[in-house]
């Protein structure tokens, strides 16, 4: 799996996504089918959907790899990806999408840039 950014979650989580139950309507205040990163304690967290270019967790972790995101580092505790390019059309997309993403470090195991691990650094 290669993109611009992929990040691998801890051991132990899947991926679930909500079912498409597309009306063929434009979009109003909600957007595509949800995607979540499901933890062994069944805690879920929401990722941009319209952002993931692949995903998989066969390896028994989530991979997520998103296209148009920016790993900006940690800040206060966290790390944090902004949206810098929106990757499908403005009339496809939610109005209330998301700019920023943040996971606490325990959630996630290791976030590749452009192939080369970003974080965390290795000594």
């Amino acid at each position: 799996m290669t993109a611009a950014l992929l990040i691998e979650f801890v051991a132990g989580t899947k991926l679930r996504r909500e079912p498409d139950f597309s009306t063929g309507l434009p979009i109003v205040g909600n957007g595509p089918p949800g995607t979540f990163v499901v933890f062994s304690d069944g805690r879920q967290v929401p990722v941009p959907t319209d952002q993931v270019v692949a995903s998989d967790d066969a390896g028994g972790a989530a991979r997520l790899s998103f296209g148009g995101m920016r790993f900006d580092g940690v800040e206060n505790g966290q790390l944090v990806f902004r949206r810098v390019k929106d990757l499908l059309p403005e009339h496809r997309l939610s109005p209330e999408r998301g700019r920023r993403m943040t996971f606490e470090t325990w959630m996630v195991a290791a976030i590749f840039v452009d192939g080369v691990r970003a974080w965390p650094a290795l000594h």
